[in-house]
This record gives C-alpha cells, sequence and structure tokens, in this order.
C-alpha cells in the first residue's frame, strides 16, 4: 500500500467571487423598496386606527395628547425597525440571502462559505449601524476591500458572494 493513500487529502481553500459594490447597492434598494410596500401594509392600518380613536374623542391638545402622539411615533420606529432587523436576520440565516439579494444571484456566507445563523445575521444587521454613522465608508469599504466587505462584513465576519 502506497504511503499516499494513507493520507487525508489536502484540502483546497475555497475560491469565491465576491459581488461588489453597485450589485450589493442594488439589492439593497431592492430590499428597501420591499420593506417600504410591507411598512406602508402594517404602519398605515395602524395609523388610520390610532388616527380613528384620537380625534372620535373630544379634541384636547394638551400634554396628555402630545405625549400620546409621541409615543405612538416611538412605537412605529420601534416597530419599523425590529421588522427590518426580522427581515435580513431570518432571509439571510435561513435562506442565505433577501429577497433583493436572491433577485441577483449573491448570497451571505461566513468565512468559510457556508450559511450564518441568525446571531451573526443579527450582528451583521446591527453592525449596520456603524457603518452608516461612518458618513456610510462602512458601505463604500465593499468598493475597495480585497474580499469585498463592508465594514458590518468585517465586523460579522461574513462574505457576501455570488452563487
Amino acid at each position: 500500500m502506497e504511503m499516499s493513500a494513507m493520507q487525508p487529502p489536502i484540502q483546497q481553500p475555497a475560491l469565491f467571487h465576491y459581488a461588489g459594490f453597485w450589485k450589493r447597492f442594488l439589492a439593497y434598494i431592492i430590499d428597501q423598496i420591499i420593506m417600504s410596500v410591507l411598512g406602508a401594509v402594517i404602519v398605515l392600518p395602524f395609523l388610520a386606527m390610532i388616527g380613528i380613536s384620537l380625534w372620535s374623542q373630544d379634541f384636547d391638545p394638551s400634554a396628555d395628547f402630545l405625549v400620546t402622539i409621541i409615543s405612538m411615533y416611538v412605537s412605529i420606529i420601534l416597530l419599523i425597525v425590529a421588522g427590518e432587523w426580522l427581515y435580513y436576520a431570518l432571509m439571510e440565516s435561513m435562506k442565505g440571502a433577501t429577497l433583493g439579494k436572491m433577485a441577483l444571484g449573491i448570497t451571505v456566507t461566513d468565512m468559510q462559505g457556508k450559511r450564518i445563523s441568525f446571531g451573526r445575521a443579527s450582528g451583521r444587521y446591527f453592525g449596520k449601524i456603524i457603518s452608516s454613522l461612518t458618513l456610510s465608508i462602512g458601505y463604500i469599504m465593499a468598493g475597495f476591500t480585497q474580499q469585498k466587505q463592508a465594514l458590518h462584513d468585517m465586523i460579522a465576519g461574513c462574505l457576501v458572494i455570488n452563487k
């Protein structure tokens, strides 16, 4: 028996075709259109119900009214953020891509090319806050880094690759 037959095969590093900045940007635009439509379907009836209940009572522009309006606004913002977080984190952890990324044939993976967990997808989503706070330089980095990673990809240890 030969010695080479007993040795395990050498693993070749995976060759990935990284998704470029403009492809990722277009996927983001598609996802934001989807989120806007879904947001309108959910938020507008919610606003209508609140508006009807507020105006059906005697209108009294007091401090209570102002507190109610502010709390409704904060509730809607939290609902939108939670909805976006769940959309991105669930889609990327369960399917490997959001609808926008699927439409363009790109997927989010870990550094070894495997599907990411819900926790990693959540970290990637909230890492986008940091990418935005840097005057969006965190996003622009995807056009210039070797693995086409944005700042939030680096934070979460993710790659965005072409299928």
